[in-house]
């Protein structure tokens, strides 16, 4: 069974990916607990999508865990939350670039020439 990113999950990655571009910034408070909603929404969903494929399932079961708004994980130092919002954000990149479906190879058939009655010879 082939499991792809679906197209409805797309804007989902490159929305939370944008929001942990601009949490580099310096943003009031209200911001950061959005970002902990929409993050660990959007994670959960992609580690559901993604159940088949261990290695990227696991990796956003992380990343929600770090951006869990009902416990929250407080690192005090804003520039350990700012690697951790660049790495998500480049790992919500690579997950809309680098789990494409693969398209299968399909055989090009050189057209069949349609044979007429007046075309024939007898």
């Amino acid at each position: 069974m082939k499991t792809t990113i679906t197209y409805s999950m797309k804007p989902i990655s490159f929305i939370c990916a944008s929001l942990l571009f601009l949490a580099v910034l310096k943003m009031p408070i209200g911001y950061y607990t959005l970002l902990r909603v929409v993050i660990f929404i959007g994670s959960l969903l992609l580690t559901i999508t993604l159940y088949n494929k261990i290695i990227w399932a696991v990796i956003f079961a992380v990343i929600a865990i770090l951006f869990n708004p009902i416990i929250p994980v407080y690192l005090y130092l804003k520039l350990y939350w700012i690697a951790i919002d660049v790495i998500s954000g480049i790992l919500f990149l690579l997950i809309l670039f680098f789990n494409k479906p693969k398209e299968e190879n399909k055989k090009i058939e050189p057209k069949k020439q349609r044979e007429f009655k007046r075309d024939k010879i007898y």
